[in-house]
């Protein structure tokens, strides 16, 4: 190129034809003694045009093999994950595998209150929905008080690797703190139900406070650090909840579309179906409460959320 260059600038002045000509005789004179030299086996000087292109070359290869072996190995994994639930799914009596849930959004999305659910002046107040916005077939499965601690469930969703989130109050957990501390260990979120369960609006500012931040500094101290999230006692709030709420911490308020029980589903949308995004209920019960135990009931809601193509994700990776 830099033949070119200086040739070019000698017969720059001289007239137009002459010079395009002059520059295209150049040209094709350097690139066929680069294709005879690539022809020869690149044979020359070390670092000419064909050594340098075979550097090149190999350094652009390189960094391919990295990344695709990568990707194989990323594969294979989900594939021994999926065998192995697939294992579990039949031990514990599932008619179908639960489907794996596709990678977290690197950036969580913007959630805001859902309409309808709305209080006044409730900006700045952290957000009320029933749905988290995606495309992806999702669902979310949250578990409310603490009433029941049944070994079982701790074992059955290990296995399946179903992810959960439980929303606790103090009233019912207090007498086994270490079965949710164990919970905590397997990688569940632990969030904030109050202390009591008592009916919010029916509360002053100053009780809801007792309620919600009360159990916000119960959780610190138990479990080692202040939940985020906050879902009122039968989905029931006013201002002074969402006000409450933030001043100790709490930033979204997750209540549900759909609740799950050992025998049926109960649907709060007009469809009574499943949306992507959706979150689910159930609560910490057994059989003195239900028709039947904790495992059943994840069967129960493991086979309508599987058999209708959806796959359980993490809520706090969304939220």
């Amino acid at each position: 190129m830099q033949l070119v260059r200086q040739k070019y600038s000698s017969v720059g002045n001289r007239p137009g034809s002459v010079t395009a000509l002059t520059v295209l005789l150049l040209v094709a004179a350097l690139a066929s003694g680069c294709a005879a030299e690539a022809d020869a086996g690149g044979t020359g000087a070390p670092g000419g045009p064909a050594e340098l292109a075979a550097g090149q070359a190999g350094e652009a290869a390189a960094p391919q093999a990295g990344p695709a072996r990568a990707l194989d190995a990323y594969a294979e994994g989900l594939k021994r994950k999926q065998a192995a639930r697939a294992v579990a799914a039949k031990k514990w009596g599932l008619s179908r595998t639960p489907l794996a849930a596709p990678e977290p959004p690197k950036a969580k999305p913007r959630i805001t209150t859902r309409e309808g659910f709305e209080v006044p002046d409730d900006a700045g107040l952290p957000p009320v929905f029933t749905t988290v916005p995606t495309k992806e077939k999702i669902v979310f499965l949250t578990m409310d008080d603490g009433a029941e601690k049944d070994p079982d469930l701790l074992r059955m969703m290990t296995e399946l690797d179903i992810p959960y989130s439980a929303f606790l109050s103090d009233y019912v957990i207090n007498d086994d703190y270490g079965y949710f501390e164990r919970m905590q260990k397997r990688g569940v979120t632990l969030s904030n139900h109050t202390l009591n369960h008592r009916y919010l609006p029916g509360l002053s500012r100053a009780e809801q406070r007792k309620e919600i931040c009360g159990q916000q500094e119960k959780m610190r101290k138990r479990y080692g650090k202040r939940p985020t999230l906050f879902r009122p006692p039968y989905g029931n709030y006013n201002r002074d909840t969402l006000v409450v709420a933030k001043s100790c911490g709490i930033t979204a308020v997750p209540l549900w579309s759909a609740e799950a029980f050992p025998d049926h589903m109960e649907w709060r949308e007009w469809d009574r179906d499943l949306h992507p995004g959706d979150i689910v209920l159930t609560h910490f019960r057994g059989e003195g409460d239900w028709k039947g135990s904790m495992p059943d009931m994840i069967r129960q809601v493991m086979e309508t959320i599987t058999s209708k193509g959806y796959a359980v994700a993490r809520l706090e990776d969304y939220v």
